[in-house]
């Protein structure tokens, strides 16, 4: 017994000795502002989205933030935001109408590229491959996911035809604007997590179940990110009118090896720990270290998604890597924007 206490506090001493090393830092706060949009292109240049047409931006990694309000779209919620540098951007509101802005100046001045004027549409996020290659998706419209691509840096888009997808979506399947990350690449694959009633992987086009939990319309997938080395990804996600439940929220896929295509390059990881929570974006710092965030706190992984620990109680929506750095900035309600670094 003695020594089963003795290894039982070690534990608690270890957990407690890593959440002190990580804490996280609040870099600036906006009353009455939710921001679910977040972009870190470079180690120097954050940029951030969110309810009342609000824009935060900082070109000196974080130390200040300068705040706005997108002209015209003061009412507007940008839960979804890409930026390439300090000066060019889309953002993306999610209700109706649709629609895309872009700003060359820095946010001095957007103007839309893409308007759709439709009652039924709702977009959720903006996924970009490279610099030129991009996809917007929204919830289904007739069965059909509505998804938009373009080829050229957000300048125009086009809207990808029904054949793209082989089959349509489940009764109630949709997507999460929750932190803009239900889409990812890898070289040869687009990546999207539906959730819902029904809560799937799609992989060009393709379905797959997959195990998360599911049945009601706060639960499913929310996001899903691909390590360094294209080797694994993760799914987080639960069920945000439960955010403490700690039951099917994460699901880790291994590439196995050989050449395989479609679904079946890619097998579960089994007896991988559960985060602490509904988390409502998930991001890899390296191939082992592994940030997950939601209303209920943040989980670090340092093994790759097997084990989870609690670092913070704070709640954020999404979370981003620092370019070039072992290190993530975060953001949430009340218009906070967080940092934390592993260096």
């Amino acid at each position: 017994m003695r020594i089963s206490k003795i290894v039982f506090g070690l534990l608690i001493f270890a957990s407690q000795q890593i959440v002190a090393q990580t804490s996280i830092k609040i870099l600036t706060e906006k009353k009455g502002v939710s921001i679910r949009g977040l972009s870190v292109p470079s180690g120097k240049v954050i940029w951030a989205s969110g309810s009342k047409g609000s824009i935060a931006k900082s070109v000196n990694g974080g130390e200040t933030f300068e705040w706005s309000q997108v002209k015209g779209y003061e009412t507007r919620d940008f839960r979804a935001i890409h930026a390439w540098n300090e000066k060019e951007a889309l953002i993306v509101a999610v209700a109706a109408p649709a629609v895309i802005l872009r700003t060359q100046d820095g946010g001095e001045n957007w103007h839309i590229v893409t308007e759709i004027i439709d009652s039924n549409m709702f977009l959720d996020a903006i996924h970009f491959k490279d610099t030129a290659n991009g996809w917007v998706v929204g919830d289904p419209i007739d069965n059909t996911i509505f998804l938009l691509h373009s080829k050229d840096k957000g300048a125009t888009w086009q809207e990808v035809g029904m054949e793209y997808f082989k089959a349509t979506v489940n009764n109630g399947e949709a997507f999460f604007a929750s932190s803009g990350t239900n889409m990812a690449h890898t070289k040869d694959a687009l990546f999207m997590v539906s959730g819902g009633m029904s809560s799937r992987l799609w992989m060009n086009g393709y379905p797959t179940d997959i195990p998360m939990i599911q049945g009601a319309k706060s639960t499913g997938a929310n996001s899903i990110a691909i390590s360094p080395d294209e080797n694994k990804m993760i799914i987080v996600g639960g069920d945000f009118m439960k955010d403490t439940l700690r039951k099917l929220n994460m699901l880790c896929l291994v590439k196995k090896a050989g050449k395989l295509n479609g679904e079946k390059q890619w097998q579960q990881a089994l007896k991988y720990q559960n985060p602490n929570g509904y988390r409502s974006c998930v991001e890899f710092i390296n191939n082992d270290l592994v940030l997950a965030c939601g209303t209920s706190g943040v989980d670090l992984s340092k093994n790759g998604g097997q084990n989870w620990n609690l670092i913070s109680n704070q709640s954020f929506h999404v979370v981003q890597r620092q370019p070039g750095k072992k290190a993530a900035f975060f953001a949430g309600a009340g218009g906070r924007i967080g940092y934390v670094s592993f260096d």
